[in-house]
């Protein structure tokens, strides 16, 4: 399985006429709902502080944005920024796990909303570690939800019965040494329910600190279970606009829509802009049948 870059990549660029994300826009989570695409994404000022901003489309390539963002830093977690957001949907709800970082870490925040944006905060899910790239399944996986996250350098899981208290932490994934992602992994946007299992994208980095996506597969029922992993990234950094920015040689995903039999996949490249790339369900078939 490959991705396939969007031509009219970079799909969101800084906007300097708007102070709160006139440095930088990455790292978009993305949802699919009444008809539209949606995306929240890291949005960073001039102080380097980030917050999330708002972005809607027709077609999943040419967006609209709020001229404000919808989610800001409000308490002493979150001093020196919101990032890195990811939306599950879970029966009516939006959730919306994301890094509150401050001078005392980075730790995994959870907000909740009905309209995507006004958002209510439900507070550190994960508190008392340093811990990003948390990503909330679509639904309750044997009575209880189920989460991804990172305690690097590994993928971990874990259970929780109200979304606040979480136990039952497994790793699942481990980096594999001499390859492109032997120093670290992380979970991209929330699993893609199957009729294979949990299709996972996520990103690997080298010991040449390059970000590239990767994918895998999950058992359905129990999601501790890794039934296939590609051994080839997805997608690397390739483009100038992905070679070079704010962190160099980054292709780094928090979300991704599966819709009308394409999967986009959207990412930030060198923590500068946003991209998307695209893989028809032929080759998502491909993968999750093993051919």
């Amino acid at each position: 399985m490959q991705l396939q870059r969007y031509t009219g990549n970079p799909i969101l660029n800084p906007r300097i006429e708007y102070p709160w994300e006139a440095k930088a826009v990455f790292n978009g989570a993305a949802v699919y709902h009444n008809r539209l695409f949606h995306m929240l994404y890291r949005a960073v000022a001039p102080n380097l502080v980030s917050t999330i901003g708002y972005a809607v489309s027709q077609d999943g390539f040419d967006w609209l944005r709020l001229d404000r963002p919808v989610l800001e830093p409000t308490n002493e977690f979150e001093t020196k920024g919101v990032e890195d957001p990811r939306i599950t949907r879970i029966d009516d709800t939006f959730y919306m796990t994301y890094t509150a970082y401050s001078e005392y870490g980075m730790h995994v925040s959870l907000v909740a909303s009905s309209n995507l944006i006004a958002w209510e905060r439900l507070g550190i899910i994960l508190p008392d570690e340093d811990n990003k790239d948390a990503a909330l399944f679509p639904e309750k996986i044997g009575g209880r939800y189920c989460l991804l996250h990172r305690r690097p350098p590994n993928i971990w899981l874990c259970y929780s019965d109200d979304l606040l208290l979480w136990t039952d932490h497994r790793v699942i994934m481990m980096p594999r040494p001499g390859t492109w992602e032997a120093l670290k992994i992380g979970a991209a946007g929330p699993p893609v329910k199957t009729d294979h299992g949990w299709l996972l994208i996520y990103h690997g980095v080298d010991e040449d600190h390059v970000y590239r996506l990767g994918v895998a597969l999950l058992d359905m029922n129990d999601p501790t279970v890794v039934l296939k992993r590609q051994e080839a990234p997805i997608l690397e950094p390739e483009e100038e606009w992905e070679r070079h920015g704010d962190v160099p040689n980054v292709v780094f995903s928090c979300g991704q829509v599966m819709r009308d039999d394409v999967l986009y996949v959207y990412y930030g490249g060198s923590d500068t802009v946003i991209g998307v790339a695209t893989a028809d369900m032929k080759q998502v078939f491909t993968f999750l049948e093993g051919r």
